[in-house]
């Protein structure tokens, strides 16, 4: 295989990848979309760098008398904390429904990665058991009756090794 064919059979997955990353954030409704942004922007450093502003600001107007102006909130600021308070709140709101689209694509990917998992351990299976019956064709009778490649060469019942890891694992 040449590199540039390797190259091209890997774009194609990272195109395939993308293209599914693509669907999943056009299928967001309008409201997801602007969560979206708006936890984008929570999370930046303009944020950040604006609420170190207001409260400079705020603190400054309502504590100096540089000018004939009221103070409106004198410290230690309750608007400002009843402000912020609410704030905090829909923060929390819009960075837990964020949380919660990002949960759901994860679960699809992890519903995807099994099936590909076990459609491999089908194909891995059945090449083990072709190849078990070439060897003993061409007489390679300790490669066909190996124990570890007869046995890796059977069916994995799914169902048995969840039981398994249930059993084996310890409970909360």
């Amino acid at each position: 295989m040449t590199p540039s064919h390797t190259q091209g059979h890997v774009q194609e997955h990272i195109d395939l990848i993308a293209r599914h990353e693509q669907e999943f954030s056009e299928r967001r409704t309008p409201s997801e979309k602007l969560a979206d942004h708006i936890a984008a922007f929570i999370g930046s450093l303009g944020y950040i760098a604006l609420h170190l502003v207001l409260f400079a600001f705020w603190a400054l107007w309502n504590t100096l008398s540089i000018t004939n102006h009221k103070h409106f909130d004198p410290a230690p600021f309750p608007i400002l904390d009843a402000c912020f308070a609410l704030e905090a709140i829909l923060v929390a709101s819009f960075i837990l429904m964020r949380q919660s689209r990002i949960s759901r694509r994860s679960e699809e990917r992890d519903h995807l990665m099994l099936q590909v998992l076990l459609l491999s351990e089908r194909e891995i299976t059945a090449v083990l058991g072709m190849e078990r019956q070439i060897a003993e064709h061409l007489g390679l009778r300790q490669i066909a009756e190996n124990d570890e490649v007869s046995q890796l060469s059977q069916q994995t019942s799914i169902d048995e090794v969840a039981q398994i890891i249930q059993d084996t694992l310890p409970t909360e």
